[in-house]
Parts: structure tokens; sequence; C-alpha cells
């Protein structure tokens, strides 16, 4: 086995700021000083907290104390790089794009203020109220960078992610100290093997061995590899962290936080929340939070009546896509161990990967439906919620031929829209449901289909989502994070902010499937 490296403790991890300001965050917050509470998440003290909190405790009872000015007079509020950019809607849509990729990259930075994370390698954000790095987003904007020859920044993104997974543990959510406490969907390994395609170079896979088989142990909530026994112990029905215990034998996953507050970038919405609910504070607070760590933030998959956020409950439920993604991990650390000539650890990893798939299939297909669902483990049957996420299962060529045709049915009969695919077929104005179409489910969606032969339908989705993305961007000037794929006539909305632009997943699936019709 690899020995991976500890964690030095020269290596300092700002907290996170609702710690670090205490009563001046929950003040500021919950007093709505900003309309978007992510912005003083990331603003940066301009002296350390603690003269921070001690002139707020002898100011703020004053009269006349504006807590307003209070804050403009300690913190600084990180600009938006992106805001001045120009759109020239003369340029082609690879020009545009291929001019946004300076716009959206940021340096390495050495000592940091605030809650951001430093990283050692150039990175690219999505843009918008998002200026730092995200974790599966990045992988989806790595297709466009390898069009774009930036297999440099390819690389060190790359490097980057396995330094977080280093010294962290874990690949967080994003580059915040207020991220730590949860991951997004594990696309690592994937990146991994782009990179070693754009190099050409399959030792990159054994290169980065031990930061993906530890980001598989945070997964399956262990130390090391003896330490993966624990969750066998685990009787049916029963969790530890990420692990779900089903009966057969089998360990599946689920999305999870570690920290049981609200979140504070959305801290204010969080306690709301949690107020209507009837229920535990703390454990609405986790539901929200792992919602965050699907990526799918915020669902009817996660929703127990399939409408309201006050119903969510994402803890209890097995994402069908999580879990494909997992045996991917599994799959790549077994090819990463055989092309070390290790056959007994290769082995053990494709066990582990034939055994996740059974249960895959076992527990996420409908036959009577055609479908693939999510599972709620505490109610014991499949949720009735249809989503895209439906494809992973042939993204990943776990689906049998059969079960492929019929996802290809209904993607066909319900999802495609005027502008692409629907992500679920619920209307519930959060942002990962209908009349919404992302760039990243389309691009699992386009290549499932293509795995099982459904060349025809795949191509069609493409055109029809690559024309919504070209006409958005002549009629705006810009490349936006999701698309109302209903109603052409309008953007998409819904959710906790704003459309935001820039956008880094949106510029790189649509650069990657440009490119495939000028091979």
């Amino acid at each position: 086995m690899l020995l991976l490296e500890c964690t030095p403790a020269e290596l300092q991890t700002p907290p996170s700021p609702d710690e670090e300001l205490g009563q001046l965050f929950v003040d500021v917050q919950m007093k709505e000083l900003f309309p978007d509470s992510k912005t003083f998440a990331d603003a940066e003290p301009l002296i350390p907290a603690k003269q921070i909190l001690k002139a707020y405790e002898e100011e703020k009872t004053k009269d006349g104390f504006d807590l307003r000015a209070f804050v403009n007079q300690y913190f600084r509020f990180p600009d938006a790089p992106n805001s001045h950019f120009v759109s020239d809607t003369s340029l082609s849509p690879e020009a545009h794009i291929n001019a946004l990729w300076p716009i959206l990259t940021r340096k390495p930075t050495g000592d940091v203020k605030g809650s951001l994370l430093s990283l050692p390698r150039s990175y690219v954000v999505p843009g918008g109220r998002f200026g730092e790095i995200y974790y599966w987003d990045s992988y989806f904007t790595m297709l466009g960078l390898q069009v774009s020859e930036k297999d440099s920044l390819i690389e060190g993104m790359v490097s980057n992610f396995a330094h977080l997974i280093r010294y962290q543990g874990h690949i967080p959510n994003g580059n915040r100290s207020y991220y730590l406490s949860r991951s997004q969907p594990p696309y690592f390994s994937l990146m991994v093997k782009l990179l070693a395609e754009t190099r050409n170079n399959d030792q990159i896979v054994v290169q980065y061995l031990p930061e993906m088989l530890k980001e598989y142990y945070f997964w399956m909530g262990a130390a090391n590899e003896d330490d993966l026994k624990k969750t066998n112990d685990l009787k049916p029905g029963e969790a530890y962290r990420r692990v779900v215990r089903l009966s057969g034998g089998y360990n599946l996953n689920r999305y999870y936080d570690d920290s049981p507050t609200p979140r504070p970038e959305a801290y204010k919405e969080d306690v709301s929340v949690a107020q209507h609910t009837g229920r535990k504070a703390e454990d609405v607070y986790r539901d929200i939070r792992a919602g965050a760590e699907s990526g799918w933030d915020f669902s009817s998959r996660w929703l127990r009546d399939g409408k309201s956020l006050t119903s969510i409950h994402t803890t209890d439920i097995i994402p069908v896509d999580l879990n494909c993604l997992l045996y991917e991990l599994e799959m790549t650390l077994s090819e990463a161990y055989a092309l070390m000539e290790d056959q007994q650890h290769s082995q053990s990893f494709k066990n582990l990967a034939e055994k996740r798939k059974k249960a895959i299939l076992q527990y996420f297909w409908n036959q009577e439906d055609g479908f693939f669902h999510d599972y709620d483990f505490v109610e014991e049957k499949q949720t009735p919620i249809l989503s895209l996420a439906a494809v992973y299962p042939l993204f990943f060529k776990i689906a049998t031929d059969e079960q492929a045709q019929k996802v290809t049915q209904r993607l066909k009969d319900e999802f495609l829209q005027p502008g692409g695919l629907t992500t679920t077929l619920m209307t519930t104005g959060q942002q990962w449901d209908a009349p919404n179409g992302w760039a990243p489910l389309h691009w699992m969606a386009i290549v499932g289909l293509r795995n099982y032969g459904q060349k025809e339908f795949a191509e069609k989705v493409k055109d029809v989502w690559v024309e919504e993305n070209i006409r958005v961007y002549k009629a705006t000037g810009r490349m936006v994070e999701k698309y109302n794929v209903y109603d052409i006539s309008l953007l998409g909305g819904g959710g906790e902010y704003p459309l935001q632009d820039g956008f880094g997943w949106t510029n790189g699936v649509l650069l990657k499937l440009l490119s495939e019709d000028k091979k």
C-alpha cells in the first residue's frame, strides 16, 4: 500500500467565519446587511478577528451605533474581477470562451485573510458570485480547457485538488474554510484520467493513487484500509457519516455534512427554513448541507413532499449518481494498482466495484417505470422523483442494454424540451428542477446515450443544447450557469441567488461539444 502524507503542523487552515466572528457574524447575517449572505462570509478582516470582536463589544451598545459602518470599517469585500468584462457578440462562441479563460483564472495566493484557502497553482472559477474553485464544476470546465490546449492549467487544477486531499483529508465543496465540512460529487478520479489522456501518460493515474485512495476513505468514513472494515459491522438500515449499510451485505453512500449548523454563506436562509419545519434544527441544517454537498442545491430529489424545502431529508436518501461516481473511483483505483502490478489490491477494488454495481442495479432500477431512482433507506423504498441523475448508470456503463433503452425512451418522451433536457419533471422554484437545464447533466446524458448506441438521440440532445447556449450568447453576450429549457424566451432562474454568468462549466461543455464537429 502507498503511504499518505500527513498534514504538516505548520499548515494553518483559517477558521470558518461564523466560528471566528461569533455573534458579530450572526448579527450581520440576520439583519441582512447584504442581499447575498455569501458576501460577508467571503469578507476579509482588516485586523485580527479578536480585535474586531473586542471593538464590537465596546461599540454596539453606544447610541447611534451603525452596524453597516462598523463592518465597512473593519472588513474588505472581494471584487468580482469579471464584472468589468464586456462581451463582443461578433466573436464566435469559441472565441468568446477563450477570451473568458483569463478572466476566470485565479493566480495562486500566498497568505490570505478571511475564509479563502490558498492553493499552490492557478485555477479557474465558475464566475459571478463564485470567486473560488468548486469541486465538481471543475471537471466540466476542464473539458473545455482541454479543447483550448490549456494543459498546464488542467494539471495545476488537478494538483490543487490533490493538495486539498492531502492537507484537508478530502476535496471540500470549494476553497473556502466554511466549505470544509462537506465535499461535492467525487469527480477527482475522472479529472485524473482526463489529465492522463491530455498528457498521453497513463502513469498519471498511478501518480495520483494516494490522493484517490484518501478520497475513497473519506467517502467510506474510514481513515485507512483496515478502518474500512468497521462499516461492515453496521446493521442493515444503519448509517455512519456517508456510508449506509443495506441488506445483502451492501455498503452504499449518501451525502452528508459534518457540521449541524446553518451554512455561513446562506445563514439567514437556513435559519428561516429550520424555523418552519417543526424538526430539530440541527437535523434540518445537516440535511440542507448534505443537499449542498450533492451539488444539486436544491432539488425535489431531496424533498419529502417533492415541493417544499422545509421537507428536506437529504441524509435519508442514497443517490444513484453518487454511487455511480464511487463505482468509477473503485474501478480507477483497481486500474491504478494494475498499472503498478499490484494484482491483489487491483482485484480487491474491482470486487468492490462489481459489488457496488450489483447494488446499484438492485436498489435504484425500477422495472415498472423503466428508470433509475434514488433510494430512501429509512423508508426502505425508492423515491418517486424522476431526474437526470438516471443517466449516470449509462455514462459509467453500469446499465444493461434494456435499461438504457428504457431510460432513453423516457428522456425522449418527457425530459427533452425546446432548449434541452430538463433536470427533473417537477416545478418547485428550486434551481435543480424544471424548467432548468444544466451543462454538466447534458454532458453526462450525451455521453451516456452514446455508450449504448443511442447516437441519433444523443446528437439531437447535443444540437438542441448547443443551439440554446449560442442563442442566449448572441442575445445577451453571456454564457450563463443554467438555462430555461421549456421557454427559451426566458433565462434560467430559481434557487437561492440570481442567475450567474461566466460560466465555467457551461463554457467547458459547450467548447467540448463544438470541438466534436471540427474533427
